[in-house]
């Protein structure tokens, strides 16, 4: 008689973190199903998420819409939708199963703290911040969080930018190659609504602006670590709540964008004042907050519980990224099977 096999359900599984996931659980013995906007399993059929849900082993969220892009009224709205419907849909068919998963991770971001350049962001001590971004981040894990499911350990993934071959690593080395990858000076912009609040309770009405001089603080992880995060906070049943996922030691602007130009051969980066980097992102359309925040948090519950990080050294890291396309068209396009 054949050995059954734990079944994860992975919502999001078509993105950048969510594929890197499902062939990660699959190596690890899970039956993946995903849950996406396609596919067997979507969003608004409650029939189908219920029937997934009950009796599997892990429910992991990676679920909503890229905030790679212009933060237009319609894009924010989105941004904050595909986020909060969906973990409230996950949410209902956990209250509803007759077996209900005994973990549920859900994707969160570290984005959620203030600009900090004082002192590191744990998870017992961190201040939240206020504005469009944070107010996402505090809507999904209040739906996240909400309602009582006992059976049911919930965790939220507070991720720093991930490394790896996907949106924001990839803007990066684009600045570096097109000569704008020196230091990011933050300042004065021209006043805009695009990072007003959000939600029931909205915080901050106009973009926020620090004299950073370039030393804005860059907390990183690489996708490699998110991987084994996962599978470290399955194993460790008295880990809930909020965890940050991030190495240890921040780098600074200066530094990571010194780093990129090293990884892709640039030998000058202009340094960018904010009034310039507004006008570039308009015409890559995306969002300066990437760069300008200062984001500077600590895996404090991760180090604590003993998860020790394998890809602390951000330059080997950023150089795995640069040789990813050379890699794949040597390889050809990817198959089923090779993702399996």
């Amino acid at each position: 008689m054949p050995i059954s096999r734990p079944r994860a359900v992975v919502a999001g599984a078509g993105g950048f973190i969510g594929e890197a996931l499902v062939a990660a659980l699959t190596e690890d013995g899970y039956d993946v199903t995903p849950v996406g906007r396609t596919g067997a399993v979507r969003w608004g059929d409650t029939a189908a998420l219920a029937a997934a849900v009950d009796g599997a082993a892990l429910l992991v969220n990676l679920a909503g819409t890229s905030v790679d892009c212009r933060y237009t009224d319609a894009n924010r709205d989105e941004i904050l939708r595909s986020r909060v419907e969906t973990t409230a849909q996950l949410r209902s068919a956990v209250a509803a199963a007759t077996t209900p998963p005994p973990v549920w991770l859900n994707s969160s971001t570290a984005t959620i703290y203030r600009h900090a350049m004082d002192r590191a962001n744990t998870e017992r001590g961190g201040e939240l911040g206020t504005g469009f971004s944070v107010d996402v981040a505090r809507s999904w894990e209040r739906e996240f969080f909400s309602g009582e499911l006992p059976a049911t350990r919930r965790v939220a993934l507070r991720l720093a930018i991930v490394v790896g071959d996907g949106p924001a690593t990839r803007m990066l080395l684009t600045l570096a190659r097109t000569g704008l990858g020196g230091p990011q000076h933050d300042g004065w912009t021209p006043p805009h609504h695009r990072y007003r609040g959000i939600g029931d309770d909205p915080t901050g009405t106009r973009p926020p602006w620090h004299r950073t001089r370039g030393r804005q603080r860059f907390s990183w992880v690489h996708i490699d670590d998110v991987l084994d995060v996962v599978r470290f906070l399955i194993a460790h049943d008295a880990i809930s709540g909020v965890v940050n996922v991030a190495v240890p030691d921040a780098t600074d602007n200066r530094t990571l964008m010194r780093t990129l130009r090293r990884v892709v051969g640039m030998p000058i980066g202009l340094p960018s004042m904010r009034w310039m980097l507004e006008l570039a992102m308009w015409v890559l359309r995306t969002e300066p907050e990437l760069i300008l925040k200062s984001r500077w948090v600590v895996p404090e519950r991760l180090t604590e519980a003993g998860f020790r990080f394998r890809r602390t050294d951000l330059e080997t890291a950023l150089r795995d990224v640069h040789a990813a396309p050379a890699l794949r068209r040597r390889r050809g396009p990817r198959t089923p099977s090779a993702r399996s």
